[in-house]
């Protein structure tokens, strides 16, 4: 649902307060509400965001509730479900007043996007676009719904793609995990 009808900039909307609890994405330059969370989506991102911990990842470079900036044909910010950034970037977000990641910092290494009911559309293809054009190294697309983890693998200017089902291993090409899609896909070791 499209709240403004002008288009804002980044500076308006990390300055909007509309007095309620709402979280919004800028798309565009229009300040889209976020659907809800399912407690199973919740799950997800709180499982991955323990296993990067335990496999070394350091806490101040996970984020969740995070934004990061992006193109579009106006001002665009998402707010995917999990990141881990690079030292850069961690360093580049100390002490600012809000947790986004500007054009002007160095992307993250991983973005997550935990698939929400009715928002394929969203994460498999605007945000493969978006993400792709911060060159970020690694996106992963967890659906439960379709039962699939995508990882998307930056490589020479574009994403590759490999998908997994299953007990199938995942292969991450940034972070060295021992992890299944089953295991992603139901948040259990």
């Amino acid at each position: 649902m499209t709240v403004t009808t002008k288009p804002m900039t980044i500076e308006e909307y990390l300055t909007y307060d509309d007095g309620s609890d709402t979280r919004y994405e800028l798309v565009n330059g229009e300040l889209i509400a976020m659907p809800t969370e399912s407690d199973l989506n919740n799950r997800i991102a709180s499982f991955l965001f323990a296993i990067f911990l335990q496999s070394g990842v350091s806490y101040y470079c996970l984020r969740m509730g995070a934004q990061i900036a992006v193109s579009g044909a106006r001002a665009t910010a998402r707010e995917p479900d999990l990141m881990v950034l690079s030292e850069e970037t961690a360093a580049a977000l100390e002490g600012a007043t809000h947790c986004l990641i500007t054009q002007d910092m160095p992307p993250p290494l991983l973005v997550v996007e935990v698939v929400s009911p009715k928002q394929e559309t969203r994460d498999y293809r605007y945000k493969r676009t978006e993400y792709a054009g911060r060159q970020i190294s690694e996106y992963w697309i967890v659906d439960a719904i379709a039962q699939k983890v995508t990882i998307l693998q930056w490589v020479d200017g574009l994403y590759e793609e490999q998908v997994y089902q299953d007990d199938a291993v995942i292969l991450s090409f940034v972070f060295a995990l021992t992890l299944t899609a089953s295991q992603v896909l139901n948040a259990r070791n």
